[in-house]
Parts: C-alpha cells; sequence; structure tokens
C-alpha cells in the first residue's frame, strides 16, 4: 500500500512536471536545445505578487548585457535572491548558453556577451509564462546554443516599400528577441548617394546617417547590420535612367531566358561598370561596423546577350561572370570587408565554384517547398567555401502569405543547411511588384524561420500562434494570431500549383493575360475560390473579435484588414473572369466591372493611408500605379 502511495506521488510529481514544462515552452520561441523542469520553484517558500516584485522587475531593466559576476538584486528580511551572469569558457559551442534557476538564484553563464543576451531572452519569455499564467517561476536547467552561427533577416527596401525607422527600430527588436543575429537591407537604389540623386530622388532612401543609427541599435542587440548593394543584374532602377544607359548590357531588347529583356544588367566587360560600383562601395560601406558585405550578382539573365557577348563567346559565360565578381571582391576586401554573393549563376558554371576566392560566401537561394538544397549545397561544402541557405517568407505576391510554403522552405533550409555544415540562415522577404503585403502578414514566417535557424530539429509551428499573440500582438483573446495564420494558409483552398505567387495576387497582377496560358491561372475553378473567399471571411471574423494591446494595434488590424480585401478582390475578379466570355476581363459583364472598380477604389484608397504610417512616402506612387492600372481597365 505505501509503495502504491510512494508510485502515485511519484506519478503526479512527473506529470506536473512535464504540464509545466509543455506550458513554459509554448512562450518560447526558439525553442531551446534542452530544457529540464525541476521541483520546486522560484522563492519557494515565500509567495510573492509580481507586481510587487523588484527582483524579477530589476532583471528586465537590465539592458545592456556587459555585467558579469553576481548581481545583488532584491533583499529583504525574508528573501535574499540573488542574479548572476558569468562568462564560462567551459561552455564549447558557439553562443552556448545556461540559464538555472533554483528556489533563490537566477543564473545565466554563457561563453560570450552574446551568449549571455540569448539567455536573458530566454529568461524574459520565462517570466512571461508566470505573469500571464500567475504561476511562480519552475525551477529549471536550460542549456542551449543555436544550430548556425550566423542567423539572418533580409528585408527588401527596393521595391517600392522603404520602412520608417520607427518601423525598422520594432522589426530589429523582434529579431533580437527571437535571437536573430544578422539583418541586411536589399538595396538596389535606395541609398541616398550623394552624386546619384537622379536614381533615389522619388524613392525616399535610407540615409548615411540613418544607416549608423540602425547600426549602433544592431549591435547594442547583438545583431550584425550587414550592407546589401546589388552590383551587376538587378541594376534596372539605375539603368532606365538616360545617364546610365552605356553601362547597360543590353541598352535595347535582347532575347534572354526571361524572354526578351533590356537595361536590367551591367555589362561587367565595360571598365565604367566597375568605376560605379568602386564608387558607390566608397560612399556606402563606412556607414557599417560590420565586416561582411553581400554584393548580390544574382540573375544576371542578361549576361552574354548584348554588349558582352563577343567576350563571352570567346572566355565563356560564366568566366566573365566570374572575373567581374573577383573584381568586386577585391574592392570589398580593399575597404576591410568580406563580400557575400548570391550563388545561383555561379550555380551554372560548377567548375567554376572552385575558383570563387576563398575568402567570399555563397548565399544559396530557393523559395519553394521542395527546394533541393541537398542537391546545392554539396557543391559549396566540397570547394571549401563558406555558405549560407537563404530560404524565404514567401509573403511576395501574396497579399496574405503562402504559410504552409514558406514553412516547409524555412524548415528543409534549416535541415540540409545543417547537415552540410552552412555558415549562416538568411531568411529572405522580398517586395517582387509593389511589396503590397504588409509587415504584420510577414511575421509568422519571420518567427518560423528564426526558430529554425536557432533549432533545426524542432518544428516551431506547435507554438507559433502562442508566441505571436503574447511578444507580438499582446492578444489576450489569441484569436489575432488564429485569423493571421488562417489568412496565410487561405490560398490552398484554391488547390493550384505552387508557384512564385497566389491565386489572388495573380488576379491582381494578370488581369489582361490569358488564364489558360499560365501553369497555375489555367487550373483555377470557380468553387475553389469560392471556399478561398469562405476561409479569408472566417479569418476576418476572428481578426474583428481580437483585442491586441501591443503599440500598434491599430495599424496591425487595419494592415491585416486590407491585405484581406486585396484578396477578396483577387477573388472576386478570378470568378468573374471564369464567368466571362475566353475567361478575359474585357468580357467581364459592364455591370460587374463597375462593381468590381468600386471595390478597387476603396482599396486603392486605403493602401495610400495605410502605406505611410510604417513606411516613406517614395514608392507608394509607384506601388498605386499597378493597382490604378487595373482600375483603368475595367473602365
Amino acid at each position: 500500500m505505501f509503495m502504491r502511495i510512494i508510485t502515485i506521488i511519484f506519478y503526479l510529481l512527473l506529470t506536473g512536471q512535464m504540464a509545466i514544462a509543455q506550458q513554459v515552452s509554448d512562450y518560447l520561441m526558439p525553442t531551446p536545445q534542452h530544457i529540464e523542469i525541476h521541483q520546486g520553484h522560484l522563492n519557494h517558500h515565500h509567495k510573492i505578487a509580481f507586481n510587487d516584485d523588484k527582483f524579477i522587475r530589476a532583471i528586465e531593466n537590465i539592458a545592456p548585457f556587459n555585467i558579469k559576476g553576481v548581481l545583488q538584486i532584491y533583499s529583504s528580511p525574508l528573501l535574499n535572491n540573488s542574479f548572476k551572469l558569468a562568462i564560462d569558457s567551459s561552455l564549447q559551442r558557439n553562443q552556448e548558453y545556461r540559464l538555472t534557476i533554483d528556489s533563490g538564484t537566477i543564473t545565466i553563464t554563457g561563453n560570450n556577451d552574446a551568449a549571455l543576451f540569448y539567455g536573458k531572452q530566454t529568461l524574459q519569455q520565462i517570466i512571461k509564462y508566470s505573469k500571464d499564467t500567475g504561476r511562480p517561476i519552475p525551477c529549471l536547467t536550460i542549456s542551449d546554443w543555436p544550430d548556425f552561427e550566423r542567423r539572418g533577416y533580409m528585408l527588401d527596401i527596393s521595391r517600392d516599400k522603404v520602412p520608417t525607422m520607427e518601423t525598422l527600430y520594432r522589426i530589429i527588436d523582434f529579431l533580437a528577441m527571437w535571437k536573430v543575429n544578422e539583418f541586411q537591407l536589399y538595396t538596389e537604389h535606395t541609398f541616398a548617394y550623394s552624386n546619384h540623386s537622379k536614381v533615389w530622388e522619388n524613392a525616399s532612401p535610407i540615409t548615411a546617417e540613418e544607416i549608423q543609427k540602425l547600426d549602433i541599435y544592431c549591435k547594442a542587440r547583438f545583431i550584425d547590420l550587414v550592407p546589401n548593394q546589388n552590383s551587376f543584374g538587378h541594376m534596372e532602377n539605375w539603368l532606365k535612367h538616360d545617364e546610365y544607359l552605356h553601362l547597360a548590357e543590353c541598352p535595347t531588347d535582347c532575347n534572354t531566358a526571361w524572354g526578351k529583356r533590356n537595361r536590367h544588367s551591367l555589362n561587367p566587360v565595360n571598365p565604367q561598370s566597375f568605376e560605379l560600383m568602386q564608387e558607390l562601395y566608397n560612399e556606402l560601406l563606412p556607414n557599417f561596423s560590420s565586416t561582411y558585405f553581400n554584393i548580390g550578382c544574382d540573375e544576371t539573365v542578361e549576361l552574354g546577350h548584348g554588349l558582352s557577348k563577343a567576350a563571352c563567346d570567346q572566355k565563356g559565360k560564366g568566366t566573365v561572370y566570374l572575373d567581374f565578381v573577383k573584381k568586386l571582391n577585391a574592392e570589398v576586401n580593399a575597404q576591410g570587408k568580406k563580400a557575400q554573393f548570391w550563388g545561383d549563376i555561379i550555380l551554372n558554371y560548377p567548375e567554376l565554384i572552385t575558383s570563387v576566392p576563398q575568402n567570399m560566401t555563397a548565399m544559396v537561394w530557393g523559395y519553394e517547398s521542395n527546394f533541393p538544397f541537398e542537391k546545392q549545397l554539396p557543391k559549396f561544402k566540397e570547394s571549401g567555401l563558406d555558405f549560407y541557405v537563404c530560404p524565404g517568407t514567401s509573403t511576395w505576391r501574396s497579399l496574405i502569405g503562402r504559410n504552409k510554403d514558406a514553412f516547409a522552405n524555412l524548415q528543409r533550409a534549416a535541415h540540409f543547411g545543417k547537415e552540410y555544415g552552412a555558415k549562416g540562415y538568411l531568411n529572405t522577404n522580398w517586395g517582387d511588384w509593389g511589396h503590397w503585403q504588409p509587415l504584420s502578414v510577414c511575421y509568422p514566417p519571420m518567427a518560423v524561420g528564426a526558430a529554425y535557424a536557432w533549432n533545426s530539429s524542432v518544428d516551431p509551428s506547435h507554438n507559433l500562434s502562442t508566441a505571436l499573440n503574447k511578444f507580438v500582438f499582446d492578444d489576450a483573446t489569441g484569436k489575432l494570431s488564429q485569423a493571421l495564420l488562417k489568412l496565410g494558409n487561405a490560398y490552398l483552398k484554391c488547390q493550384i500549383p505552387e508557384g512564385n505567387a497566389n491565386a489572388f495576387h495573380l488576379m491582381l497582377r494578370r488581369y489582361d493575360w490569358s488564364m489558360k496560358g499560365h501553369y497555375q491561372t489555367k487550373l483555377l475553378k470557380k468553387d475553389n475560390l469560392i471556399q478561398a473567399e469562405v476561409e479569408i471571411n472566417a479569418a476576418l471574423k476572428l481578426l474583428q473579435a481580437s483585442a491586441p494591446k501591443c503599440e500598434d494595434a491599430t495599424i496591425i488590424v487595419e494592415e491585416i484588414k486590407h491585405a484581406a480585401n486585396m484578396a477578396l478582390h483577387g477573388i472576386h475578379l478570378g470568378i468573374a473572369r471564369l464567368e466571362a466570355e475566353n475567361f478575359a476581363t474585357e468580357n467581364i459583364n459592364p455591370a460587374k466591372r463597375v462593381l468590381l472598380s468600386k471595390e478597387l477604389q476603396e482599396i486603392i484608397k486605403m493602401h495610400g493611408e495605410l502605406w505611410t504610417v510604417r513606411n516613406r512616402e517614395g514608392g507608394l506612387q509607384q506601388s498605386v500605379l499597378k493597382l490604378n492600372d487595373l482600375l483603368d481597365y475595367y473602365k
């Protein structure tokens, strides 16, 4: 009988600890590598209300994590708590920390200052759990370290949308909470180069002074702000101006893998192309403290089809490409930095990968849910080059997200990146076709990418909703994150093949193209679009019932609603086209076109009103122009 009682007590204790472990884990993003819950809790013998707990409040207010040793924070006749921070060289993994909590002491040890900072981020999440649930902070031990040395997030600021400084600071705070340690702002023409105002005059660019402020803000949170300036392909925002036309590979149309193109890429055999980049580097790079610099050089589709054709025929296209990249790399090195470059072009010439300078880092990007990282990464590993895996949020050309595809892509990048020894993991957020997706739509894949970059073996989707509600939206109802995640998978109801856009965006962009000539739109069906509409409206009901209390709660709700309305308009246009002769927008019933016009006018009005809340005015006109083109087509 006695043994049975002991067994029951042990079982209750064990199951109680397991339940606490699960509840605490729901608040932890990223998931630690190892967590063990012990019996008891902080101040086990003295219950203290958190609104009067000086010890916890003092820990929360420690901002710069440059304290080493023992910090005596709270004492009273009843209690004598201490908070200990220390560098521990016995922790062998890079950025490794250990967090221990017993009945009177909280201790964080780490092998460097960044590790101590990450330990504090975890501790703050545990404190949040305790405050929300009213339960005491449990005794525990967490041993934690990242799977990737460098864990990054890249935001496209060259497709119309350049965020305000306030928005960028907010993004950086979330990255720090999720233990991201690299941030890049993808730039083509949106840095205020002093001699090139013609290029950026309507773009509201980032200035040198602003970069310096962002750099300081990032460093205080152990984030490396890495400069990013495309330097070969994707130079259309420069080459469209006649002053730079002499640098173009194809000043007029040439036939490429993308069809007829012009003014997209620099001519690498023109010495003035390098001289331009040299000038830009001289002005841009001194504003960053990072030792790295992403020079881009992706998607050079015009190369060899225009003015460099003779050189490419003689030396080989791959050699001409690599020769220019090497020149850029030498200039980067001369300015004390190491170059990163997108790996897509050199993969077309695998025999040349071993000729890439060993101090360069290849950024291996791919955004499909089944992208073959496992086939591409070994080619860089065998060459001895450092390399990153670069998946994406899949929010571009989606309006409201493509979460299933994104999460699978993010997971595969982490899995194979760890398997093949990638130095880094860069989650990319592009703004193709006007950057119509709002910031709030991007939070789920941002968080998931950060979680996989830290711990590649744990699926973060199990506590994603909780993490977003507690730390991003502060929504006690839990319904805002539910609405957002439902919206992010509404595209699946359309049942068309995976691609670089979902059905909602395809309709808004391809309004004057044949639906039957595209591998995705040709499979659209009215019933499936109706099901997607039902799903979006269900999500909007959840959104309406939510109660976020975060600082930007109002704009979050409004921008999600706006994105959902854009998706709904895409559905309404798709249904109208499916009912029209030859599925053509121009053949839609005139009365329906009037209704569509009125609906789109409201969307365009709201697009302009919301844009400047988070973003600079430059680029708004260009982003709205694409919607106005559709509006004109209706008329």
